[in-house]
């Protein structure tokens, strides 16, 4: 193959001496030990939707589909470093955060990528808790995000569990979800995707909240198929599309199609301890993109 560079007047890839339109995002997350999560499912993600891929990761889970064994986290110094090496050398077009650990990582990166999200979007996936239930934020830090981070965001896709731990509330039904989107979008003063598929039915349903405006996103409930990163996934996706100069709505409605499908082709082995492991499958053709 031929030597690859950024062409110097559009910042564009460079491949065997053309010049080809890969946009690139930015994913900022843990690390997940079974790759069905965190930095691993967003590159597999960015790939199979025509995006360049590059990490900073932010802690190492060790884990698999139902259980985290243990997380430590990456240094502050080495979470910033990572960032900042990447955004001076790379013409990045969207950026999206998932796992963040601790309130002093989130403060790095606030800090870090507050200018660059003046031009380009920035997607919060606000995880704080695993598939399983397992805590995955302190809880000190979920103020940290709404004080540093959420400002800057061009969206947040919270579930209904870390909705209610935002708003203090239970969401248990269509409208409940509506209210609290509702309030999501006065309170953090950006887009809202509140994601429904906690709720029980027979689809899979979610809220746009944008403008003053509610877009409602459906795909048929996929019954069956114990798996996690849906939401590492979906918050990928959805950058994907903002970083290839996509409309939020498109963006959404692309992710979801493609997230519905991972999981109804989703990879199945037997476990070793008994049992059977799901993941997300990835394939591209799962967004009807190849």
């Amino acid at each position: 193959m031929g030597e690859s560079k950024f062409c110097c007047s559009c910042r564009r890839l460079w491949r065997q001496n053309r010049c080809v339109a890969i946009p690139i995002a930015l994913t900022i997350a843990g690390s997940d030990s079974s790759a069905g999560a965190g930095i691993q499912a967003d590159l597999k993600t960015f790939s199979a939707l025509g995006v360049y891929g590059v990490s900073a990761v932010t802690c190492v889970v060790a884990e698999i589909p139902g259980k985290v064994s243990r997380i430590e986290p990456i240094s502050v110094e080495m979470v910033r470093e990572q960032i900042e090496v990447l955004t001076r050398n790379f013409p990045i077009a969207g950026i999206k955060t998932g796992l963040l650990c601790s309130a002093a990582i989130i403060s790095a990166v606030a800090g870090s990528i507050v200018d660059l999200c003046r031009r380009i979007p920035l997607v919060i996936d606000p995880v704080i808790t695993a598939t399983a239930g397992d805590p995955l934020l302190e809880s000190e830090a979920i103020e940290t995000y709404q004080r540093e981070l959420f400002p800057i965001a061009s969206l947040i896709t919270p579930n209904l569990d870390e909705a209610g731990q935002l708003l203090g509330e239970k969401i248990q039904d269509r409208e409940s979800m509506k209210r609290a989107g509702k309030e999501l979008e006065g309170k953090f003063k950006t887009a809202i995707l509140l994601k429904g598929g906690h709720l029980r039915g027979d689809e899979a349903v979610d809220l746009l909240f944008a403008d003053g405006k509610i877009v409602e996103f459906t795909a048929p409930f996929v019954r069956d198929v114990a798996t996690h990163g849906t939401g590492c996934t979906y918050s990928a996706a959805i950058t994907a599309g903002l970083a290839a100069g996509m409309p939020l709505p498109d963006s959404i409605a692309r992710a979801k199609k493609f997230v519905n499908a991972s999981v109804a082709n989703r990879l199945r082995w037997e476990s070793n301890t008994g049992g059977n492991i799901d993941a997300l499958n990835h394939s591209p053709d799962n967004a009807g993109t190849n």
